[in-house]
C-alpha cells in the first residue's frame, strides 16, 4: 500500500473514531448535567432537613418501582416524547421550535372538532381520523412559522412564541363559546370544556386496571418513524443538509425555504399528535382548560425541548429521555409527601435540570472540535511515523 492509501485509511479510521466519540459526548454531557442538577437538589433537601438518598429513592421508586407507577410514568412521557421528537427534526434543519404549546393546542382543537362532527364512526376509523387531524393542525401551525422564517426571514423563535399566545386565545374563545359543553351553558357554570367526546374515539387501554393506553405505542412508532425519516430517506437527508450548510445545499439544488418550512411542519405535526392524545387518552375524554396553555399541555411543549437536548437531538434516544422526565414528574409528588418538603422545591429541582441540560449544549459544542483536532493530530503523527 502506498503512502496516500495509508493516509486515506488512517483518516477514515479517524473520522469513525471521531464520530463515535462525539456521539458518546452528545449523550454523556447532558446526563452529567442532570446528575449535577440532582446533586444540587440533594443539597437543597439537606438544607430542609430531609434525607436526599431516601428522598430520591422514593421519587424514582414511585415512578419505576411498580407496574402502576411505570404506567403513570409512560402517560406523562407521551407528550414529552412526541414534542421532543418534533424538536429533534426541527433542530436538525437548524431551526428552533418554541411553539410546541400552541401546536399541541391547535392539534387538540382540530382533532376534537373531528370527533364532535363524526361521533358515530367506528373506532377503527375515528381514532386514526382524530390523530391525523391532530397532526394536520400542529403541522399547519408550525408551517406558518416556517414560512415566515423561510421567505421573510422572521425569527422562528419569536414567531413560534407569539403563535403560542394566538393558539391559547383561540382555544379560550372556542371552549368558552362554540365548543363549550351545552350542559355547562344550561347550568350557567361556564367551565371551559367540551362535552364528553364520542367513546369511539377513546384510546384503548393496554393493561387492564392501568391508565396506560394506545398513545404509548403511537408515540414509540412516531419516534422510530422520525429516525427513519431523518437518516433513511432523501427528505431527511435534505433537511439535515440544510441544517448543516444552507449555502452549500442551495448550491446543490436543494430548496432551503421549502425544507425549513417542512422541518417546522413535521415538528408541529408531532406536537399536534401529542395534543390529540392528551384529549382522547384522558380520563375525562373531553378537551378542558383553565385558560392557559399549561392548563391543557402541562408545559410539555417547553419540557419537550429539554427532552430533545438530553437525547442529543436523536429521536430514538428521546425515548429514555422522555421516560426519565416523565418519571420525575410522577415521582415528584411522592418525594414531596415522603420528605415533607414544599412544592416549590420540586419546581426548583425541575428548573435546575432544565437550566443545566440547556447549558450543557454550550460545553458539548465546545468540546467536539477539540476532540476532532486532537484525533487528527494523532493520526498525522502516526502517518509521519509510518512514512519514516
Amino acid at each position: 500500500m502506498n503512502s496516500n492509501g495509508l493516509i486515506a485509511l488512517l483518516m477514515t479510521g479517524t473520522n469513525v473514531k471521531t464520530n463515535n466519540i462525539q456521539s458518546m459526548i452528545r449523550l454523556l454531557i447532558p446526563l452529567c448535567a442532570v446528575l449535577l442538577a440532582l446533586a444540587i437538589g440533594a443539597v437543597m433537601l439537606l438544607s430542609l432537613g430531609a434525607n436526599p438518598v431516601s428522598g430520591y429513592a422514593t421519587m424514582f421508586g414511585a415512578a419505576f418501582g411498580s407496574l402502576e407507577g411505570f404506567s403513570e410514568t409512560t402517560i406523562k412521557s407521551i407528550p414529552l416524547l412526541l414534542v421532543g421528537v418534533g424538536i429533534c427534526i426541527a433542530f436538525r434543519a437548524n431551526v428552533i421550535n418554541i411553539g410546541g404549546e400552541g401546536q399541541m393546542v391547535i392539534g387538540a382543537l382540530l382533532s376534537t372538532t373531528v370527533a364532535l362532527a363524526f361521533p358515530d364512526i367506528p373506532s377503527l376509523m375515528l381514532i386514526p381520523m382524530v390523530l391525523l387531524a391532530g397532526a394536520m393542525g400542529g403541522a399547519a401551525w408550525g408551517a406558518i412559522a416556517g414560512a415566515l422564517k423561510a421567505w421573510f426571514n422572521v425569527s422562528e423563535i419569536l414567531s413560534t412564541i407569539m403563535l403560542n399566545i394566538v393558539a391559547v386565545q383561540f382555544m379560550n374563545f372556542l371552549l368558552r363559546g362554540p365548543m363549550m359543553d351545552p350542559a355547562e351553558v344550561a347550568r350557567g357554570t361556564g367551565i371551559p370544556q367540551t362535552m364528553r367526546l364520542s367513546p369511539n374515539a377513546d384510546l384503548p387501554i393496554l393493561i387492564e386496571g392501568m391508565r396506560m393506553h394506545l398513545g404509548v405505542v403511537i408515540a414509540l412508532l412516531v419516534a422510530i418513524g422520525a429516525y427513519f425519516l431523518l437518516w433513511r430517506t432523501s427528505m431527511g437527508f435534505r433537511l439535515r443538509a440544510v441544517g448543516y450548510n444552507p449555502d452549500a445545499s442551495r448550491y446543490a439544488g436543494i430548496s432551503v425555504p421549502k425544507n425549513v418550512t417542512a422541518a417546522l411542519a413535521f415538528s408541529g405535526a408531532m406536537a399536534g399528535i401529542a395534543g390529540a392524545i392528551l384529549v382522547f387518552g384522558s380520563e375525562s375524554h373531553r378537551m378542558v382548560t383553565d385558560g392557559s396553555s399549561t392548563g391543557f399541555t402541562g408545559s410539555a411543549g417547553f419540557n419537550g425541548i429539554v427532552v430533545a437536548l438530553l437525547a442529543g437531538l436523536h429521536p430514538l434516544w428521546s425515548i429514555p429521555s422522555a421516560l426519565l422526565f416523565g418519571g420525575m414528574l410522577v415521582g415528584a409528588n411522592a418525594l414531596q409527601r415522603s420528605a415533607q418538603v414544599p412544592s416549590a422545591l420540586i419546581i426548583a429541582l425541575n428548573g435546575l435540570i432544565v437550566v443545566f441540560v440547556v447549558s450543557s449544549e454550550y460545553f458539548r459544542q465546545r468540546m467536539q472540535p477539540t476532540i476532532r483536532v486532537d484525533l487528527e493530530e494523532k493520526t498525522a503523527e502516526e502517518t509521519g511515523g509510518q512514512n519514516g
